[in-house]
């Protein structure tokens, strides 16, 4: 059965990732980009200014809705995950270091998809049942599409409800155990038979930990996020930025590698990966899997956001692609080519990879900090995610089945802690896919609109 279920994801993955889905993903991008004449460029220096000047400003937010720096810090938190530690290590190891250029390709045509997406997901969001503001792309696919485009925020919301557990949960807590054990077994505090017993305590203490966050609602959703994201990303950018600075005389090299492995990966990984698209793909692919440009998920909590004006919001997706993906995905690539380690290209490799470039620099103990940031990241994204299902299915039923859908999203970090997430990765990467689908075909119809808020707000 397992087979069955791998071969047919396979094909599916790799039709949804293939030439069709990179001119979709890159197409929209520069469209919008066009459309809205480089915005992410023109309006780089005002969108820092903006954002970086809300998000220290301290107030609360009225009743159903989060401050503007809590609901990038959602966000981020969703973003900020495994996908840019695991990920970024993936599309190294199959796609070469051409990869990364790749990544950065697709974050800077990104900038512009989820800034659209942010803007549209605050223009066209409800309030629901208990008041609360809800949004995203199944919203601005029904107030801005009309009737003959249902179908599509359907889809999106049954493809985000599908996603949720495997992309947002189960490979999340299988990074945090795989963390954990790894600091454990580097102090002997625990042997290798003992793992199993470990594995399934960590994936009930985490599950009850989850539900306690969610089920508390959105205002404890976004108090938790604000904390934990700052905190996670100072103490991963600083181990980070150790290994550069001990490494220096490799920069220019490993930079070199980028830019020559995008078109010529067989020149630097030996012929391993001599395949120009699987370098694209890879990058492109992990690069959307780390900051959700295109999956339309970011902007679900930005809809909440206690504000007036859709387009001021929207900086904010510029600024989370560029924090994502130009910043913290960067210094993860730069970890794993700068320390010196072994990588194994042509093959699987993720968060394991990532943490032998620190312990190859640092030693052993950084394995303590390691973990520690790890299970930040994944344990916010979790978080982040738990809000994006809950909205989907809130939108294809009724608020009602919020809580017991929250209860059984939790339970399933037991899963994750304790089953094999070999497929389950590529599942999730599948799945992403799903979801683009309809968020870009809604981007290009509703990309009028962005225009005309953007030359609005600008004329006022």
């Amino acid at each position: 059965m397992l087979q069955f279920i791998e071969t047919v994801n396979t094909a599916v993955n790799n039709f949804i990732w293939g030439v069709p889905a990179m001119i979709c993903i890159i197409g929209v991008g520069l469209y919008l980009s066009i459309r809205t004449r480089f915005l992410q460029i023109r309006k780089f220096p005002y969108a820092m200014k903006t954002t970086i000047g809300r998000m220290t400003r301290k107030r609360e937010a009225s009743d159903g809705s989060l401050t503007p720096f809590q609901a990038v810090c959602t966000a981020l938190a969703a973003t900020v995950g495994t996908g840019n530690i695991a990920g970024v290590a993936g599309a190294i190891a199959i796609g070469g270091p051409g990869a990364v250029f790749w990544m950065w390709i697709s974050a800077f045509l990104g900038m512009c998809t989820k800034f659209s997406e942010v803007t549209l997901a605050v223009y066209y969001r409800e309030r629901n049942e208990e008041g609360d503001w809800v949004g995203g792309p199944m919203y601005y696919m029904k107030n801005g599409l009309g009737k003959h485009w249902q179908w599509l925020a359907i889809a999106f919301s049954s493809f985000g409800v599908l996603t949720v557990f495997g992309t947002g949960n189960a490979t999340q807590v299988n990074t945090i155990i795989a963390s954990i054990n790894s600091a454990l077994l580097n102090y002997n505090l625990i042997s290798q038979s003992a793992i199993p017993t470990s594995n399934l305590i960590l994936g009930i203490i985490i599950a009850l930990l989850v539900a306690l966050v969610l089920l508390g609602g959105i205002k404890r959703i976004g108090s938790v996020t604000e904390k934990l994201v700052p905190f996670m990303a100072v103490i991963y950018i600083i181990l980070s930025l150790g290994v550069v600075v001990l490494n220096l005389d490799r920069v220019p090299t490993v930079f070199s590698s980028i830019i020559e492995g995008a078109f010529r990966p067989s020149a630097v990984t030996g012929g391993i990966v001599g395949n120009f698209f699987l370098s694209l793909k890879n990058g492109v692919s992990r690069g959307i899997f780390s900051n959700e440009a295109g999956l339309g998920t970011g902007s679900i909590a930005h809809a909440c956001a206690d504000t007036k004006k859709p387009v001021k919001q929207g900086f904010f997706g510029i600024f989370e692609v560029f924090a994502d993906t130009i910043l913290i995905c960067t210094f993860t690539a730069l970890v794993i080519l700068c320390s010196g380690i072994s990588i194994p290209y042509g093959n699987a490799a993720g968060a394991e990879l990532t943490i032998s470039g620190f312990t190859h620099t640092y030693g052993n103990w950084v394995s303590i900090f390691t973990a520690i940031s790890m299970c930040c990241f994944a344990f916010s994204t979790i978080i982040g995610w738990g809000l994006y299902g809950t909205r989907c299915i809130e939108f294809l039923f009724s608020s009602r089945v919020i809580k017991p859908f929250m209860v059984v999203y939790s339970f399933v970090a037991i899963l994750g802690a304790t089953v094999d997430l070999g497929l389950l990765w590529s599942i999730a990467e599948t799945f992403n896919g799903l979801m683009a689908i309809p968020n870009l075909i809604a981007l290009f119809l509703l990309s009028g609109i962005v225009v005309k808020l953007v030359h609005d707000y600008f004329e006022q």
